[in-house]
């Protein structure tokens, strides 16, 4: 591989174009959906005119490969160009060696379908480095100076390209259920750029707050953060606790701390995802395989 260009990523990359371009082939155009973005331009192409959607993906995103080696740089360039042409060559070969799969005309499964099948593709690019060009590319860019998430950033996108496909081609009734693939297919792409790991971070502040870190880290195996506050009302400093723990070890946490002091005050938040020892390192600093 080329320096700084991974084997893992290039084959996620390359499993999420599969995976988006199974669910576009399959439940977008099988049901006469539209889509948003460049995808939903070389669909709007291939029913007004019969274009193949996997020519017109390369010939529409030549343009935007000058723009994500400017402003994303090489390795994102060449993620991006593994991402556009692996979804363009899915496309080819899934348009002629399609799978029949009965919905029984049921617009509401193929609109749940589409959408859960491409944000799980474009979410597994995203998250490996790369783009399926076009409004990827833009999303990826406005994401990264103005801190939008992808998915809310491509949902207006495909607002656009679906209103042109409603004045030309879809009916009001396709044009409601591609709304509701587009929706959900946004959703899944935040969900799996966040991250599917769901975990709990605890502040507690205690008394006993030595003996209740001695117990986490000795019992749970899980590392305690203190930190020095103040209170504002009683004036004085104490010490503040930080862990985190998976969601499953939760109430295992809640019960030590109950034991050494039951009028602890807690506070529980989600966490969306977690790097480092313990989660993705191990005690060696060594990468976990998850």
């Amino acid at each position: 591989m080329l320096a700084g260009i991974k084997l893992k990523n290039t084959f996620f990359i390359i499993l999420g174009s599969a995976i988006f371009a199974f669910g576009l082939v399959h439940f977008n155009m099988q049901n006469n959906l539209a889509e948003g973005g460049f995808t939903g331009i070389t669909l709007l192409l291939y029913f007004l005119f019969k274009i193949d959607p996997s020519i017109s993906n390369l010939v529409l995103n030549v343009p935007l490969f000058f723009i994500g080696w400017k402003f994303l740089g090489r390795n994102a360039f060449i993620y991006t160009i593994i991402g556009t042409v692996g979804v363009s060559l899915f496309l080819w070969i899934f348009q002629r060696f399609q799978f029949n799969i009965p919905l029984d005309g049921d617009l509401f499964l193929a609109a749940l379908f589409a959408g859960v099948f491409i944000g799980i593709g474009i979410g597994i690019i995203f998250r490996y480095g790369g783009t399926t060009g076009g409004v990827d590319i833009i999303a990826r860019l406005v994401h990264k100076y103005n801190g939008w998430s992808m998915g809310k950033t491509m949902f207006m996108f495909d607002a656009i390209v679906i209103t042109l496909s409603l004045i030309t081609y879809l009916h009001p009734r396709e044009g409601m259920y591609t709304l509701v693939a587009v929706f959900v297919g946004a959703r899944v792409i935040d969900f799996i750029q966040e991250g599917a790991y769901s975990a709990r971070g605890a502040m507690i502040i205690s008394e006993h707050h030595e003996k209740i870190a001695e117990k986490i880290m000795k019992e749970m195996d899980r590392g305690v953060t203190v930190l020095r506050g103040h209170g504002s009302f009683t004036k004085q400093d104490r010490e503040v606790l930080y862990c985190v723990v998976g969601k499953n070890e939760i109430v295992r946490l809640k019960n030590i701390i109950a034991y050494y002091d039951p009028h602890a005050f807690v506070s529980v938040t989600f966490v969306h995802d977690v790097l480092g020892e313990g989660f993705t390192l191990d005690e060696n600093k060594n990468p976990l395989e998850l």
